[in-house]
């Protein structure tokens, strides 16, 4: 992604670019946004996966949706601004003017995007005084078709809301360790409500055993380009014995059958999980970073 400078100072970036003003978009907009979304399928899984599971006026969203267009109205630049910031922008100036639209958000938790478009989005943003509370540098991996199985895992299966409680502290434990906030602390019960409905949507894949999660994992999108997995865990009683290579290969292959690609992130200081992934054949697609925010 190519940026130019223009005209104003603006932090560390010495000269601001030209503003264009950002809209909100409502539902009308679906089908040019996801068109938008889809020249990028990779990089922008997230995005068009909650636009096409809720729509872009959802309370499930958790934020609102805005965009930028062009001298000739066309999309140049898409962001989800609340709760968690992500965005997709072709240009500098679609960049700037989603950031400057950012700032009228208190609410946000997290910035998320490719490495250099995040850290100007930040320095645009900034402007408001945000504190950050921390900065996690990830790789986005992707793993295509062959995919071979080792083992069969026939007890690998969709979650039920009967596994819920079985899951939900697992998943509140990796969202500490990855953001150093604990969601059961600061809403435990729309932490619940949402895990739920993932379960609902069927988005939920586990191995128990005797009450005991042995791997759990959570489709968060999943489109025709590429299903994007995230929460991959596997119990540490179980680890270096193969089994979560089995479970993901085995999740990889059948959601293959339906996109051309499955793509997660992996923190850069979890060099275990690189190895982990790169050994099942996932290849490294791009690097994003996440900032988190100190709450107001």
């Amino acid at each position: 992604m190519l940026y130019q400078h223009t005209t104003n100072t603006v932090s560390g970036f010495g000269r601001a670019p030209r503003s264009m003003p950002s809209i909100f978009l409502n539902d009308n907009s679906t089908p040019e946004v996801l068109e938008f979304l889809e020249e990028r399928p990779a990089q922008t899984a997230m995005l068009s996966g909650l636009v096409r599971d809720n729509g872009l006026r959802s309370d499930f969203n958790r934020g609102d949706f805005y965009g930028c267009r062009n001298e000739h109205g066309e999309l140049e630049g898409i962001a989800l601004i609340g709760h968690a910031t992500l965005f997709e922008a072709r240009s500098e100036r679609a960049l700037y003017s989603l950031a400057n639209r950012a700032q009228n958000c208190t609410g946000t938790h997290m910035l998320m995007g490719e490495q250099d478009g995040v850290q100007m989005f930040w320095e645009f943003y900034a402007g408001r005084q945000a504190e950050m509370r921390k900065n996690c540098r990830e790789h986005l991996l992707e793993l295509r078709m062959p995919v071979e199985l080792r083992n069969e895992v026939p007890d690998l299966r969709l979650a039920t809301p009967d596994d819920l409680e079985l899951i939900v502290p697992i998943h509140a434990q990796m969202a500490f360790e990855e953001s150093g906030a604990n969601p059961l602390e600061s809403d435990a019960s729309g932490f619940r409500q949402r895990y739920l409905r993932r379960i609902e949507k069927q988005r939920s894949w586990v191995r128990i055993e005797n009450d005991n999660v042995v791997f759990k994992a959570e489709v968060v999108s999943e489109t025709p380009h590429v299903a994007y997995l995230e929460g991959v865990w596997v119990n540490p009683d179980n680890r270096s014995q193969g089994q979560g290579t089995d479970c993901v290969l085995q999740l990889s292959k059948h959601l293959l059958s339906h996109s051309e690609s499955v793509c997660l992130f992996v923190n850069e200081e979890n060099t275990s999980a690189l190895r982990f992934y790169e050994r099942m054949g996932f290849r490294d697609k791009d690097s994003f970073d996440t900032i988190f925010l100190q709450p107001f």
